[in-house]
């Protein structure tokens, strides 16, 4: 089940503010989605109505309090399609603490009585705040009594964690809750000669865009029934492929005990070999696609390689890829007994690396052919991965820090010294299915102030933030590691060269093409905004020494960066988050080429910037 949405409101308040962090911008809004399966399936999404004790924790700003007389003495509203906006009948809208349940009638519509307040209740506080976290959008506000939160639930319906905006209401406070049709991948597994595969396990992944590139993350694995089939329900609108894991044939009446073993192959949608040229599916809110994998009935055969250098062994994980494209599929064993990689292929030209478990880990590739009989590679060395100083040129201009750090070792605690108090570097693998990731290896004393990354073999996406200034460049052999991949080489020593410095640059700017004050309804329950709340990210261009910023707009339509790093930005801004922008993709990026101006900041300079406003569906 996605994580639902709370929404807290304030039946004496008519006005809501919005809560600020102390630099006085509105906090964050991120929603995230969890998948639950249960006995029945469905996505629930959470609205709650807080009737509390009047709190002046809540709120630092005092409003008049509604009289008794003028509270609303019920909560009603319409559950919706997310898509068409059709209201949905026989939605199940029910309370938490299962005080209240009902089905929404064919207009799609409920209402719950509330509680009375007490009379002699601190109704001081007519403000409240709205805020979120990952799990959770909210209105929290004083001056009511008691607790009351109901879900709204419909099978083939889910929360839309694009959906940023809170719950709408209509002139009479009316709330709205939209839910988002599934989408469906649904097909059938089929063997060469016709028949079905029962049994079988069908991967589904996803498109998703992780740190700004998009990259293939396993999303869920379906098991093919007695007739082969298989589905994934719950799906957001996205970017799918699909494969089928290895399946060994193990019926008694055609597998004789020493004899000929045989199997199915990984086959990925349409019914090609390679993950790679794997065709991908695109899913619509509400969309079903019809999916079937055809899967050929092959001969397998015993394979080993040998592992030398065995000190460096105790375990590893191994991976198997098809002339050398990494992708899911193929697996192998390492045997720690008999020092050696192990399993079964069907022919073909393989590639399988191996990386040892540890924070120093080892690293080694052997290619293997299999053809029509039992194969063994050549013996694989397993060499340690190397160990990349980084070097870091301070050019600050301020001396005032007063940062400290703590470290802890074999009960020993002391403070460490240099950029390890305020630089946080780590890599992670820069590949789809690429395995390996690092942090900074930690001291090994109160002396040691080294810097430190320990890395197999490979390519990776360097990560460096500063808690002081910003990090101006980052290079290692003239390669730009704050835009390129970084590139390591077995025994690789040339050092990352890291610069800091403080002349950050200083952004204000206004967001033009909100909706006037008048168009948000008020009535008993509205939250009282002047619009919903809007984000400016400003994408640094591909040839920019800039780094990617994300930032709140207040109700004003204003916005500040205090300490951007200069270079060349393009800001966008949308009616809600964008956690999915794709900005360390150039080509991914060149849509939004036309939906905001171009800026050019220098170190120590100050900007304003006017920025429209880009339509919610973008």
């Amino acid at each position: 089940m996605h994580r639902p949405r709370s929404v807290y409101l304030d039946r004496s308040a008519v006005e809501v503010t919005v809560l600020r962090r102390a630099d006085r911008t509105p906090v964050p809004r991120h929603l995230g989605s969890t998948c639950i399966r249960a006995a029945v399936q469905y996505h629930a999404l959470l609205l709650m109505v807080v009737i509390a004790a009047a709190r002046p924790s809540v709120s630092q700003t005092y409003g008049p309090a509604q009289p008794p007389n003028e509270q609303p003495s019920t909560v009603r509203g319409t559950v919706i399609n997310a898509v068409t906006h059709a209201p949905i009948a026989r939605a199940l809208v029910s309370s938490t603490d299962n005080r209240y349940a009902m089905l929404t009638d064919g207009e799609g519509h409920f209402e719950f009585s509330l509680p009375k307040t007490d009379n002699n209740t601190d109704n001081r506080m007519g403000h409240g705040s709205f805020f979120s976290d990952s799990a959770h959008q909210m209105w929290l506000v004083a001056g009511t009594a008691g607790l009351l939160a109901l879900s709204a639930t419909k099978p083939g319906f889910l929360d839309d964690p694009e959906e940023r905006s809170q719950p709408a209401t209509g002139p009479d406070g009316e709330i709205s809750i939209p839910l988002m049709p599934e989408g469906l991948i649904k097909g059938r597994v089929i063997v060469a000669e016709g028949d079905p595969a029962p049994g079988i396990n069908v991967q589904l992944f996803s498109r998703l865009v992780q740190d700004g590139m998009p990259r293939w993350v396993q999303a869920s694995t379906a098991h093919a029934n007695s007739s082969g089939e298989f589905r994934f329900a719950e799906l957001l609108p996205g970017t799918y492929k699909l494969a089928t894991t290895e399946w060994m044939e193990n019926d008694p009446a055609v597998t004789m005990p020493g004899g000929q073993l045989y199997g199915f192959p990984p086959v990925y949608y349409p019914g090609v070999s390679d993950f790679a040229a794997a065709g991908t599916i695109q899913i619509t809110a509400g969309q079903t696609v019809q999916a079937d994998l055809p899967i050929t009935r092959q001969p397998y055969y015993n394979v080993q390689i040998p592992v030398a250098n065995s000190e460096l062994n105790a375990g590893m994980n191994v991976t198997v890829s098809v002339q050398g494209h990494r992708g899911p599929g193929y697996s192998l064993g390492y045997n720690a007994e008999k020092q050696r990689i192990e399993g079964l292929l069907p022919n073909g030209n393989y590639l399988v690396e191996a990386t040892t478990f540890g924070q120093t880990p080892a690293h080694g590739t052997v290619n293997l052919a299999v053809s029509g009989a039992p194969a063994e590679g050549p013996p694989m060395s397993v060499t340690r991965g190397s160990s990349i100083n980084v070097h870091v040129t301070e050019q600050f201009t301020s001396s005032d820090w007063n940062g400290s750090v703590s470290w802890s070792i074999d009960g020993r605690s002391f403070q460490v010294h240099g950029p390890r108090l305020y630089l946080q570097i780590s890599a992670e693998s820069a590949d789809d299915f690429g395995q390996g990731s690092a942090t900074l290896r930690p001291p090994t004393g109160p002396n040691d102030d080294s810097l430190v990354l320990d890395l197999a073999p490979g390519r990776y996406r360097l990560r460096v933030s500063s808690a002081r200034g910003y990090v101006a460049a980052a290079t290692l052999g003239g390669v730009d590691l704050l835009h390129e991949a970084l590139l390591v080489s077995p025994g690789a020593t040339t050092p990352i060269e890291v610069t800091l410095r403080d002349d950050a640059a200083e952004l204000d700017g206004t967001v033009t093409g909100l909706p006037p004050p008048s168009a948000t309804a008020q009535g008993p329950f509205s939250p009282g905004f002047s619009q919903a709340p809007v984000w400016v990210y400003c994408i640094p261009l591909p040839d920019s020494p800039g780094q990617f910023q994300q930032l709140p707009v207040s109700p004003d339509g204003n916005f500040n960066a205090l300490a951007m790093p200069p270079g060349s930005y393009r800001i966008l801004a949308f009616r809600k988050q964008h956690p999915n922008l794709p900005y360390r993709d150039p080509e991914a990026m060149q849509p939004y080429d036309t939906m905001g101006p171009v800026i050019h900041l220098s170190a120590g300079q100050k900007t304003n910037v006017q920025v429209w406003l880009n339509s919610s569906s973008e």
